[in-house]
């Protein structure tokens, strides 16, 4: 490969404009001669260094409403050919071809108009054709040109000069024709993703934020997150956010956001162990923290109100490994805070994705996020003994958290309140024996609770079981052949049951 190289000509065209006057004024001091078009080209002789328009150099004008600019031999030549090859220099001293050792450009902004609410048009005119090419071409000559793809790269590039003016390595070259090719790929990525239109008929997933994190889900793993954790929470405090943390910290958002009256859930796994909606937060973090005090060690706290004074005292007695809520009081800080370790999140917005996919086999599984959370007008009461108006409240208040449950899932509630849950268990009524296992444990009781499923009842033995300690009123999807197996069964014990028409099996 090609050694250390010497900048001597840069094609510039950009819109993000912030901190490139100080690499130009580098460049320029180093001898660098510049190139551009249009607005750019203004820039720069705003600092007062001379820059040659890409009109002169192809003695064509910017056309087509701006779609043609810099697409002419004069300036792909310039930047893809070899130097080390002679039929390639010939060429160039032939059609009087300048070398261009550097690209420094910027897309349009696709993503943004697409996010606006744009018409069809303006976003079609937000295709880049010009700046992708620049990008791909200088990308691929990397053993001679450097290329700057976008705002992200001026630092490293600014580094670069401040250190060795205007000479980089091959490592620099390559290391900058890497980000370039995750630029160009990103936004092919999200034009392909427009197209497609949520049809999937391909599966394209770019993110430009990748986080090395300390290890998989086990320390023998590598494990990286894709994302922007920024977007969403400030963390005030504590260690570097794990693998395990994340997937803890989604499944609590998750959970967390199907919920609008004051509550409080602990996860342990990336399942609810205690969860109750109350008038106070106080009292809310502590019925939550009865329902499963040994399991809550070491969990994942979430709330939907700003933490007090008071409620973060009696959560200090806690180890714990996340706290998330969407403030904290002053006071309370003081409190949280005592304890360097703990990772202290303020949640900024709400996670916006509807889509969910994981990598299996030999490819990828892609599906709609399960967003459906049921109405009193979905319960389809189908007993002769109905559901009180309390009954309904506890009914759709356990149906949430059986959606956010590993399956096969039983929840157990009473009074907004989680008494118990028996989750990720082969058989549905292993699940229902490891809730009321768990309840009598924790001395819930369970006289004129409610339970919910998360898939339906094949056979009528689940309410019969729940029937024995006391459950009085059942929620479950419905759709088994043996259905009315079950409603015979509360019929003759006097239990309400009704069906939501909705699956909520979670894997």
């Amino acid at each position: 490969m090609s050694a250390n190289k010497v900048i001597k000509t840069a094609l510039v065209s950009v819109y993000h404009k912030d901190g490139l006057d100080e690499i130009l004024t580098k460049l320029h001091e180093q001898g660098v001669s510049f190139l551009s078009t249009g607005g750019t080209q203004h820039f720069i002789e705003s600092l007062g260094f001379p820059c040659k328009a890409v009109e002169d150099l192809t003695g064509y004008p910017s056309i087509l409403g701006g779609r043609v600019k810099t697409l002419h031999p004069k300036v792909f030549g310039g930047i893809l050919t070899r130097r080390d090859m002679e039929t390639d220099q010939q060429q160039c001293a032939e059609y009087e071809i300048p070398e261009i050792d550097l690209v420094i450009v910027d897309l349009y902004p696709f993503e943004q108009t697409v996010a606006s609410g744009a018409e069809s048009e303006e976003i079609i005119e937000k295709i880049d054709i010009g700046g992708i090419s620049l990008i791909r071409a200088a990308a691929k000559n990397f053993k001679d040109v450097v290329i700057v793809a976008s705002k992200a790269q001026y630092a490293p590039l600014a580094n670069i000069i401040n250190e060795r003016g205007a000479e980089t390595s091959i490592e620099d070259r390559m290391w900058f024709a890497k980000e370039a090719f995750g630029v160009s790929s990103l936004y092919d990525s999200a034009i392909f993703n427009w197209f497609d239109g949520g049809e999937g008929s391909a599966f394209r997933c770019a993110s430009d934020h990748a986080k090395s994190l300390r290890y998989g889900e086990n320390p023998h793993q590598r494990g990286f997150f894709f994302g922007d954790l920024d977007d969403m929470f400030e963390q005030l405090q504590g260690k570097e956010i794990s693998y395990n943390n994340l997937l803890d910290i989604d499944a609590a958002v998750s959970l967390m956001n199907d919920f609008k009256e004051t509550t409080f859930a602990i996860l342990k796994h990336n399942n609810a162990c205690g969860l109750a909606c109350r008038p106070t937060l106080l009292e809310a973090w502590k019925d939550a923290l009865a329902c499963d005090p040994v399991s809550a060690y070491g969990g994942v706290l979430i709330t939907n109100m700003v933490i007090d004074q008071e409620t973060a005292a009696e959560i200090n007695g806690l180890f714990y490994e996340v706290l998330i809520a969407p403030d904290y009081d002053v006071e309370a800080l003081k409190i949280l805070t005592s304890k360097k370790k703990r990772i202290i999140l303020i949640q900024k917005e709400q996670p916006s994705q509807d889509k969910q996919f994981r990598s299996l086999l030999n490819g990828v599984l892609v599906q709609d996020k399960d967003l459906h959370t049921e109405t009193p007008e979905e319960l389809k009461s189908v007993t002769d003994v109905k559901p009180t108006d309390a009954q309904i409240e506890d009914l759709l208040f356990a149906n949430i958290i059986v959606k956010h449950s590993k399956s096969n899932a039983i929840v157990l509630a009473k009074n907004k309140q989680l008494c118990a849950s028996g989750i990720g268990q082969t058989s549905r009524v292993d699940s229902l024996k490891q809730a009321i296992e768990k309840a009598g444990n924790f001395n819930m009781d369970l006289n004129g609770a409610v339970m919910a499923s998360d898939a339906y009842f094949p056979f009528p033995d689940c309410v019969e079981i729940a029937d024995k300690v006391g459950i009085k009123a059942v929620v479950h999807p419905g759709g088994s052949i043996r259905d009315q197996e079950s409603v015979d069964y509360c019929n003759q014990h006097g239990l309400a049951m009704v069906m939501t028409g909705f699956r909520h099996f979670k894997h």
